[in-house]
This record gives C-alpha cells, sequence and structure tokens, in this order.
C-alpha cells in the first residue's frame, strides 16, 4: 500500500494557507487550475459565507498523489473567532502544515496553534509563505521560528540536501540521531522521519504560495519525511465535525483510525462525557472540496463523511477508540440574541440548540425570569455565522446585543453539599463533595459511594444528572468550572423514587454546596485573559506601558528591535475593548497589537463585577439551594443552611471507596 497520511493546514489568518493548499493541488495535477481567495475562487472554501469573505470558516478536505503518496488535505479556519473548529479539526490529523507569512511572522494566534498542535503531539512542518513580499530574511526568520516556536526548527530543503549545518542542527536532538550522524556523517531517511514523529524537529520550508514557489519542495519533504503507520484492526474512529449537506442532511466528518468503516455498518459511538450509543451508517462519503463520491468502504487511516448519525458531535468517538481530552478553547462573549417581531423564542432556542450541537463551544443559554436567548462566542465574525444560519436554514432574522464578557465561577477549598428531594410520593437524597481543579480543568465527575450503600444504576443516574447540564454559580450567576464533583452518599425509596427525583436532588445538593462556599468566601470569580504582543515604535513606549498597567496587564520589559519596541504579557479580556484600533492611531498606523486567549484566571475587579450585576441566588428559583422534605403527607421547603440538620443521610469515611472517575467504563453494562 503506498504510504499514506492526513495533513491539516493552519495558520493566522491572512498567512496564505488556503493559497497554499490550492497551490499544492494544483501542482500535484489534482486540480486543472488553483483557485483564488481574493477572488472567492477557492476549492477549498466551499461555503457561501467562505466565499464573500475571503477566509475559511468551516474545515474541508481534499486528496492528492505526489511520486507514491497519497496525502489527504484538511483546510482547518485561520481567523481567531474559528479557532475551536481548528482545534477539533487536529483530532483527524497524522501531520500538520503551519503556515507563516514572511512579512508578519509569528504571531499570537500562531503561538496558539502551535500550542494546540504542542499538546495533541501533531508532527508538524512549517511553509513560511510570502517570500516574494517585503521580509527581514531567511536566517532572521528561521531565528524567529526557533525562537517563538521550536529550538527543533530545521531548514527543510537543506536537510533533504544532505546539507551539514542542517544534519547537525537535527542530529543535535536526539542520541539516537547523534550516534548515527557521528559514525556515517548522514542521517538516514527513516531516522529524520522519526525525528519528525516524535516532534524532535520540525522542518521548515520557504515559498510564495501564490507564484507556486516552494510548493514542490514542499511536497518533496512530505513525502520524504512522513513515517509509515500501522493501524489496528479493531474498527475505530473519531468525529472531528458536524455539518448540513444541501438537503439539510446531517454529516459526521471523521477519521478512521482502526480497521474498516462500512456503509449500513452498525456503529458504537460514546460523547465527551461517556454517554454511549448506536447508530447505522447510511452513506460513506470521500469530499474533494465541494464535490463528493460515495463509497462502499473507508479503510484506517483516512477521512470521510457520513450520513445517518443523528446523535454524533464534535469530538465523540467510534468503535475501539478511547475518549480524548475536553477541547483547551473556549468562547469568552456572551451576546443576547435579539428574535425579529412574530419570531417564537421556543422555536429560536431549539433552532440554536441545533446549531450548538455541531459546534459544541457555541454555548446557548435560555434566561427563564429574563425570557431572553444568549450565546457564548469566540467574537464577532462568528456572529455573523451563526446570523446567516438561522437566515439560510431556518428562515429566522436575528439581531445580536452588546457582546458582554463570559465569566465564569470556581471554588476555591473543598465544600460538601446535600441535596433532598420529598414532596408527597417522591424521594431522592443525594450527597456530594465539590474540590477545586487546575485552571482550564472543566468539570469532573466520580463516585465514592459503596455500592452495599446505594445500587450502581443510582449512582449512575445521579452522576448522569449531573453532567447533563451547566451549574450556574453563586456569586453572578456564571457557568461553574475547574471542579470535581464526587458523589459521597445518597438514599432512594423502594416505593416512590423516580429518575427525576435524583434529578432535583443531584441539582440542590450541588447549589446548596456552592452557597455554603460562598458563605465561607471560597467562591472564585474568573475572567477570560489574552496573551498579547504589542508592537510600537520607540517614541511610543511610555504611551504603551501606561495604557498596559491601567488595563491591570501583566507584561515584561520591552524589547528593541530597530526603530520599534516589543511588549510581551497577558491582559484581562475585559480591558482590552477596542485597543488594537486604539494603537493604530497614537502610533499613526505604525503599531500592531495581536491577542490569543490564554485561559481563565481570577477576575482582576470581581468585586466591582459581582456588585454590578447585582445577582441573589436565592432568589434564582430555577437554580435553588433550597431543598424539600415532607411531613405528615405534606412536602415543605428547608432552606440551604437548614439542610444538613433534617438530611437522612450521612458519611462514613471507612465505607468510602476509592475514587473513580464517571468515565465510559462506569456507564457500561455489566460492569
Amino acid at each position: 500500500m503506498a504510504a499514506q497520511a492526513v495533513i491539516g493546514l493552519l495558520a493566522h489568518v491572512d498567512a496564505g494557507k488556503t493559497t497554499l493548499a490550492e497551490a499544492m493541488l494544483h501542482v500535484s495535477g489534482a486540480i486543472r487550475a488553483a483557485g483564488r481567495v481574493d477572488k472567492g475562487a477557492s476549492h477549498l472554501d466551499t461555503d457561501a459565507m467562505e466565499r464573500a469573505r475571503g477566509i475559511t470558516i468551516f474545515s474541508a478536505q481534499a486528496a492528492l498523489d505526489w511520486k507514491g503518496a497519497h496525502l489527504m488535505l484538511v483546510d482547518a479556519p485561520g481567523h481567531v473567532d474559528f479557532s475551536a473548529e481548528a482545534e477539533r479539526t487536529l483530532q483527524a490529523l497524522d501531520y500538520a502544515i503551519l503556515v507563516v507569512g514572511a512579512n508578519d511572522g509569528v504571531q499570537g494566534h500562531t503561538e496558539t496553534l502551535w500550542s494546540l498542535l504542542e499538546r495533541a503531539s501533531v508532527p508538524t512542518f512549517i511553509f513560511v509563505n510570502k517570500m516574494d513580499l517585503e521580509h527581514p530574511g531567511r536566517e532572521a526568520l528561521m531565528r524567529e521560528l526557533r525562537e517563538r516556536l521550536s529550538a527543533g526548527c530545521v531548514d527543510g530543503a537543506a536537510l533533504l540536501a544532505g546539507s551539514e549545518a542542517a544534519l547537525e542542527d537535527a542530529a543535535a536532538t536526539d542520541e539516537a540521531a547523534l550516534e548515527e550522524y557521528l559514525d556515517s556523517g548522514m542521517l538516514a531517511a527513516s531516522t529524520c522521519a522519526r525525528l519528525v514523529a516524535e516532534r524532535a524537529i520540525v522542518p521548515c520550508f520557504f515559498g510564495a504560495a501564490l507564484r507556486e514557489e516552494g510548493v514542490e519542495g514542499l511536497l518533496d519533504g512530505l513525502v520524504a519525511l512522513i513515517a509509515e503507520r500501522t493501524w489496528p484492526e479493531a474498527f475505530a474512529a473519531r468525529v472531528y465535525r458536524v455539518s448540513r449537506g444541501a438537503r439539510g442532511e446531517r454529516h459526521a466528518w471523521l477519521k478512521v483510525t482502526g480497521g474498516i468503516l462500512r456503509a449500513k455498518d452498525l456503529v458504537d459511538g460514546r460523547g465527551l462525557r461517556g454517554e454511549a450509543w448506536t447508530e447505522k451508517i447510511d452513506e460513506v462519503r470521500r469530499y474533494q472540496g465541494a464535490s463528493f463520491e460515495t463509497v462502499a468502504e473507508v479503510p484506517a487511516g483516512q477521512v470521510c463523511a457520513v450520513t445517518g448519525l443523528s446523535q454524533a458531535t464534535p469530538g465523540c468517538v467510534l468503535g475501539a477508540e478511547p475518549v480524548g481530552e475536553q477541547p483547551v478553547l473556549a468562547p469568552v462573549l456572551s451576546y443576547q440574541v435579539i428574535p425579529s417581531e412574530g419570531l417564537d423564542a421556543t422555536a429560536l432556542v431549539r433552532a440554536l440548540r441545533e446549531l450548538a450541537s455541531e459546534d459544541p463551544l457555541l454555548g446557548v443559554t435560555w434566561h427563564e425570569q429574563l425570557q431572553e436567548a444568549h450565546v457564548q462566542l469566540m467574537g464577532e465574525v462568528q456572529q455573523d455565522v451563526v446570523r446567516e444560519q438561522l437566515r439560510e436554514r431556518y428562515g429566522m432574522e436575528v439581531s445580536f446585543g452588546t457582546g458582554g464578557i463570559l465569566y465564569r465561577e470556581t471554588i476555591a477549598a473543598p465544600v460538601e453539599g446535600v441535596g433532598h428531594f420529598e414532596p408527597l410520593r417522591h424521594y431522592a437524597e443525594v450527597r456530594l463533595m465539590l474540590e477545586p481543579l487546575s485552571r482550564g480543568s472543566g468539570l469532573e465527575f466520580g463516585t465514592r459511594c459503596a455500592e452495599d450503600d446505594l445500587d450502581r444504576n443510582w449512582q449512575r443516574l445521579i452522576l448522569t444528572h449531573a453532567m447533563e447540564r451547566d451549574h450556574a454559580g453563586v456569586l453572578i450567576g456564571a457557568p461553574l468550572t475547574d471542579v470535581r464533583i464526587t458523589l459521597l452518599a445518597g438514599r432512594a425509596h423502594l416505593k416512590h423514587t423516580e429518575g427525576g427525583d435524583f434529578r432535583q436532588a443531584t441539582y440542590r445538593a450541588i447549589r446548596q454546596a456552592l452557597m455554603c462556599a460562598r458563605e465561607r468566601g471560597d467562591c472564585v470569580l474568573l475572567e477570560p485573559w489574552y496573551r498579547f504582543r504589542l508592537t510600537v515604535p520607540a517614541e511610543n513606549v511610555g504611551r504603551a506601558l501606561a495604557d498596559l498597567a491601567r488595563m491591570a496587564a501583566e507584561f515584561s520589559s520591552p524589547l528593541a528591535e530597530g526603530g520599534q519596541a516589543r511588549i510581551e504579557g497577558a491582559v484581562p479580556a475585559s480591558e482590552v475593548g477596542a485597543y488594537a484600533l486604539e494603537v493604530a492611531r497614537y502610533t499613526g498606523g505604525r503599531g500592531r497589537l495581536s491577542l490569543a486567549f490564554s485561559g481563565y484566571r481570577a477576575c482582576h475587579d470581581a468585586e466591582a463585577v459581582i456588585a454590578a450585576e447585582g445577582y441573589d441566588p436565592e432568589a434564582d428559583l430555577p437554580h435553588t439551594p433550597d431543598s424539600v422534605f415532607c411531613s405528615h403527607g405534606a412536602g415543605f421547603t428547608v432552606t440551604w443552611r437548614d439542610v444538613p440538620e433534617h438530611a437522612h443521610t450521612e458519611v462514613d469515611a471507612a465505607r468510602l471507596r476509592p475514587y473513580r472517575p464517571a468515565d465510559a467504563a462506569f456507564f457500561s453494562a455489566g460492569c
């Protein structure tokens, strides 16, 4: 079988990534003429919005053959608003090409993409594009790549040509390779391929994609340096994208990672939180840009799209593929969705949630008291895409309110919570432990409850309810994050307990724990931060430093670069606003600000934010911390402070079991 690989193209916006993909397809003979992004004629930007804006919004795929190798290209979005789509695309990749513009160098978003590639252990090539434009020189570019991305960056063309300097650079990254080089003065092709696969070296190629300069050299480098791979025999696959076809049919885009995927097969699927389902695959399609062919099967190592999987979401797995890690990137802005006159709010929320099933990071919240729908997005360009999707797919016209920062909440110390739900002829009690996790961990769920005390099926039900929705914090009602929720104890009634009873008890237990933490001062408000790089003329450094101090930024001393200064650091997203435009104004267009999301930290002005929100957690009835008990045949409400005194369960430390995560194995039958 010929060598094959799925190769993703990633870049900061305007680096020329899609232009490079078009050039690779044309040079290899896969297409007759290269399309132009600026003319809305690229083969891989197939969506009307992509063609109109000249940017990639949705990942697309095409294939080419070059010197005996079959390469499947996946063009991922470059705009920062669609970073989440790019992150999910990594799940399908064997290798990646990170495109850097010679005129702009390494940008903040380039570093974000590099970090994601590093976290996903994707072997990477770099193509420095636009070498026909003004740039600091090849040596200076290589130096920047080594300083900003990886010390393992080597000149790919020189490496293939057997350059002594390039071979020394490659050999220095690995002990076995160094011994081979010292013994023979050379490195075998298989050794170089191994170093690339292990991310020890990052081959860098240079050219101008629009003129198709350097493209053959890049293709030669890919064929020479990709390693052969053996795939498992058991069927496995990972879904990295979900979309809708022209007739509204649902497409699941996936990478087959084991065995063979066949049309009409029943496949077992699992979501990011371990929820299981079984469905039949209808059609299997291989895409080449907008066109496709229907095939009977696809072997391991290839990508395709399938129809028939109504429950598939990006990140879910099929067959023997293990569930992966949660996404790193997250939206930082929240917008009210304002329906046009006469548009039913229920239908709008249903449509938004259907879009969210295709994009897990499109958060949708319905505020019952305000009768408002809100969406969580990465930025205003993504807002335009959601508006267009609602119009084209559902015939709905909407506008958006002013964007607000998407805060989150967590806790600083462990806290126990109990919830009880016992109106007449109902009964359930749940006792949970909430513990803080490191930043970026999200929510984790598990149990230490002995099955002799509470049957496994009830434990599964409790944890399913804990996992099925976001939990509002008690400072401003923002989503809870970076917390482990562990089941300690629970109680059911042989006659009166129904499934919904444990839902109520679980929600109330989590909320009661948070109220206890709030009373102790252990609730923490989190806000999104950006990593920034600010470059200004030397005469504007004083103004820049004063602005950064005012914005509560953390930054290093300015670094002189010719007549300019570069300042790097981190800044709260809430303070940035339109500062990029302000930089351009006070520097006469010579300054530049680049931003990249760097995660959540403790809010720098938490007291002011909490006061401005004026949130009363006890008045938020859909998220009540109180419990319902029964006396003399009637239910009565007990306020959250008094619930522990009325609770029917206790935690016996001697009976607690070792922590077990609520993963697929826990939920699978017969375990």
